[in-house]
């Protein structure tokens, strides 16, 4: 089904990463670390006050880190071994190693082609 030089999206579930702030989730910046201040590695203020009273959705918090299902676009096949089974890939795809992963002809979104 694949031929060295075709492009391929790779999709499956990436590293999971637990619950992780708001710096490495999120690449947040940090407090000061001197000068009295408190608030070192914390998010700081998550809203208004009484108007609107409520917190907007999609607001960039502390969370779960990774094991989501991810898609990496447009790898190019290096190599097909029949024999084995196997593609040889450019570029990194999701998960560890012995990950399950879905392998379909790339949609090439974007371009004119």
């Amino acid at each position: 089904m694949f031929k060295e030089g075709d492009t391929i999206d790779v999709a499956g579930t990436s590293i999971g990463k637990g619950f992780q702030g708001g710096i490495k989730r999120h690449g947040m910046k940090r407090g000061l670390m001197t000068h009295g201040s408190k608030t070192h590695r914390e998010h700081g203020s998550i809203g208004a006050g009484t108007t609107p009273g409520r917190v907007y959705p999609g607001l960039k918090m502390a969370g779960q880190m990774g094991n989501v299902r991810i898609t990496v676009k447009n790898l190019p096949i290096l190599k097909v071994d029949p024999s084995r089974k196997a593609l040889v890939l450019k570029g990194s795809v999701p998960g560890k190693a012995g990950t399950i992963l879905e392998m379909s002809p790339a949609k090439h979104v974007g371009h004119n082609w």
